[in-house]
Order: structure tokens, then sequence, then C-alpha cells
């Protein structure tokens, strides 16, 4: 009988290491391909919005240079960026958009803590919606413009006469989605509730309304975030604050330089896509997880 001269477990290591190395090159290609398709897929996506907006900028660009040729009357997209790099240089931008968010964050403070409360007593009460809802109904439809000379009586030229006028622009649609969303909780919730156990009207607005309620709640905050964000411009345009975005839109004006005024406007679109942006990501990663089941 032939005898091989060599070991049979000779050989073993060798190729249990080209096994693992082929499994290794094996994931690597997978993992480059998938980065490929996600890479792809991310271009499509993005692309359009980025070709669009370039689009935008060239016909901007054109009108601007070719058809209006009147820097007053239309600034070209090149002013602005020349303006924006003069607000940046002296430091304008940072002290005005700081002192907007802090008018609008003073705003949006003080909605979120009557407007809820109020919409969550008018929604589960009815005594409280019989009293409340004439109140509510014959303030809701006055401007929360017409609200700034008290504004300024009351508080002066602070910052607390910018955040009331913002307030004012918030707080109703906070109120109505809140009292909407406890108003719609479906009755079979409450009934399995109580008699699970969870009898008292407190247990119930915590762990059955609230929850059930909280998409029509988000819904008003995002609304009132849009509202309370134009409102805060047009009370720092008229008089309410000496600083802010709104207020360099009317001082530039005033002063004839056009593309200072598209500059703060520009800022101001950017700002509050920024702020929506991060309020629907939070509220869908966060909030609604619960629903992503749902067609979006």
């Amino acid at each position: 009988m032939f005898n091989c001269p060599f070991n049979k477990g000779q050989f073993e290591p060798q190729f249990a290491l080209k096994t693992k190395t082929c499994r290794k090159d094996k994931k690597l290609r997978i993992l480059l391909i998938d980065m490929k398709i996600n890479f792809i897929k991310t271009i499509e996506e993005k692309g359009i919005e980025a070709l669009s907006i370039i689009f935008v900028v060239v016909i901007w660009q054109f009108v601007a240079d070719g058809i209006v040729k009147n820097k007053l009357l239309l600034p070209s997209f090149y002013d602005v960026v020349i303006a924006f790099s003069v607000i940046v240089k002296n430091g304008l931008i940072f002290m005005d958009t700081l002192t907007s968010l802090l008018h609008f964050s003073i705003g949006i403070a003080a909605a979120f803590i009557l407007g809820i409360p109020l919409g969550i007593a008018m929604g589960w009460f009815k005594a409280a919606n019989r009293a409340l809802d004439p109140i509510i109904e014959i303030l809701r439809p006055i401007p929360p413009l017409a609200w700034i000379p008290f504004a300024i009586v009351w508080f002066g030229l602070t910052h607390q006469a910018a955040g009331f006028v913002v307030f004012a622009g918030m707080i109703f649609p906070i109120i109505i989605n809140t009292y909407t969303g406890f108003k719609n909780v479906p009755r079979v919730y409450v009934e399995a509730a109580k008699v699970l156990g969870c009898t008292r009207n407190i247990d119930l607005i915590r762990f059955v309304a609230i929850p059930s309620a909280v998409p029509s709640i988000a819904a008003g905050i995002r609304i009132a975030m849009g509202v309370g964000w134009m409102c805060l411009v047009a009370a720092e345009m008229f008089g309410v604050s000496t600083r802010g975005l709104g207020y360099q839109i009317w001082h530039n004006y005033y002063l004839h330089r056009m593309d200072f005024v598209l500059v703060y406007m520009l800022l101001l679109g950017f700002i509050g896509l920024l702020i929506d942006r991060f309020f629907r990501y939070y509220v869908d990663e966060k909030m609604l997880r619960w629903k992503s089941g749902t067609v979006r």
C-alpha cells in the first residue's frame, strides 16, 4: 500500500485561511455594491433638488443682469452673495439671527404653556369647552399684527413685545389642534382603559388621550411655528424690536439696499426650513415611531 509522505492535517490550516479570506472578500464586495447602490439613489433623489435650485439661480441672474438691469428693482444673485459676505464679516448676521430666535423662543414657549393645557381642557371636559369656546372664537379671527400696539404699550420695545406677537399668532392653531386631537380619541380606547382599572381623568388623559392625540398636536405645533415665524418678521419690521432679521429688512429698505433685503429674506427662509425639518425629524423619529407603518 502506498503511504503518502504528507500528513493529512498539514493542509487544513491553509485551506481554512483561504476560506476565511474568500468570505472576507465576498463581504467586502457586497458592502461596496451596497454603498454604490445607496450612493446612486442619493444622487438620483438629491440631484433633482440641486438641479432645480441651480436652474432658479441661473434664471434669477439672467433676468437681473440681462432684463431688469436695475439693482434697486432686482439685485442679482452675485450682488446678494456679496452682501451676504459683508454682513458675515461685520458680524451683524449672528446678532440678528440670535435676536430673532430669542423672540421666536419666547413666543413658542408661552404658546406651549398656555395653548396645550387649554386645548386639553376643552377637548376632555365639556364644561370647559362651553366656557372657553366663545372667547377663543372671538379672539381667533383677530390678526396677530393687530396686537402690535398693545405689545408696545405693555412691554415697550423689548424682546417680550416681539415674543408676545409671536405668541398671538401661535396659540390658536395649538389650541384648536389639541382640542381636535382630544375630541377624536376613540371611545373604545377609553372604555378599554376603564375596564383595566384606569378610571381617573388624570390617568385617562395621561395614558390614553395624550398618546392618541399626539399626531394632531404635532400638526398644530407645526402650523403654529410657520404662523409664528411670519408674525415674528412682521413684528420686527413694524417697530416692536430694534434688532432682528425682520428689523434689518425694513432698515435696509429705507437705505435702498435691496441686495441686503434679499439676503435677510433668504436667511428667514433657510432658518424657517431648518426649524421645520428639525421638528419633523424629531416628531417622526421619536414621538411618532409607532406610526411608521402608515403611508407617508
